[in-house]
C-alpha cells in the first residue's frame, strides 16, 4: 500500500496534490458480483461441469452441473488454492476457512466458508446443486479451486469431513 500512495504522491506533486491528499486516496477492490468454476477431471476420472456464483441479497447463489460421477453424495467444497495441477489434486490445499472454524454442513453457522456439503449424483452420473450460501463471499473466493471428492463427505469429521480423493477440479474465475 505504501508504495502505491508513494506513486501517487510522486504523481501527485507535478500537479499540486498535498501529502495529505495522496494519503487520503483510497484504493477499492473491485466489486465482482459473479464467479465461474469450469471443473475439470483430475487423473482419469471423466468428472467435468461448471459452479456458477452469484451475488443475492441472502449471500451467493450457488449452482453446480457435474457430470460424469459415480451415482451418490460426493463432497463439494471451495479449497484454499486454484491450484489443479497436483496429479491428485492435492496443489488446492484445504478447504477455504479463513475464520479458522472447524468443518461442518453448508447450513451451519460456525462452518469453513468452502464447506458446500454433497452434490449428489444420479444413476447416470450426473448432479446439480442449487442453494444460497449465507457464508461464502465472492471477494474472497475469486482465485481458490473448487474440489469434488470421489465419497460422501459426511459432515463432522475433522478437518474436512472424510469424502475421500479428489477426483475433479477447477479455479474460480470472475464472471460476467
Amino acid at each position: 500500500m505504501k508504495l502505491i500512495q508513494l506513486a501517487f504522491l510522486t504523481l501527485f506533486i507535478f500537479v499540486g496534490c498535498t501529502q495529505e491528499e495522496v494519503e487520503n486516496i483510497e484504493i477499492l477492490a473491485p466489486d465482482y458480483t459473479k464467479a465461474v468454476a469450469v471443473i475439470h477431471p483430475i487423473g482419469d476420472s471423466g468428472v467435468t461441469g461448471t459452479v456458477h456464483f452469484e451475488s443475492v441479497s441472502e449471500g451467493v447463489s450457488v449452482n453446480a452441473e457435474i457430470n460424469g460421477l459415480e451415482e451418490g453424495n460426493k463432497g463439494f467444497h471451495i479449497h484454499q488454492f486454484g491450484n489443479c495441477t497436483a496429479s491428485d489434486g492435492t496443489s488446492a490445499g484445504g478447504h477455504f476457512n479463513p475464520t479458522e472454524n472447524k468443518h461442518s454442513s453448508p447450513e451451519a453457522m460456525d462452518r469453513h466458508m468452502g464447506d458446500m456439503g454433497n452434490i449428489i449424483a444420479n444413476e447416470s452420473g450426473n448432479a446439480t446443486k442449487n442453494y444460497i450460501d449465507s457464508s461464502i463471499r465472492i471477494d474472497q473466493i475469486i482465485g481458490r479451486g473448487v474440489i469434488v471428492h470421489a465419497g460422501e463427505d459426511d459432515l463432522t469429521s475433522q478437518p474436512s469431513g472424510a469424502a475421500g480423493s479428489r477426483i475433479a477440479c477447477g479455479v474460480i474465475g470472475v464472471a460476467e
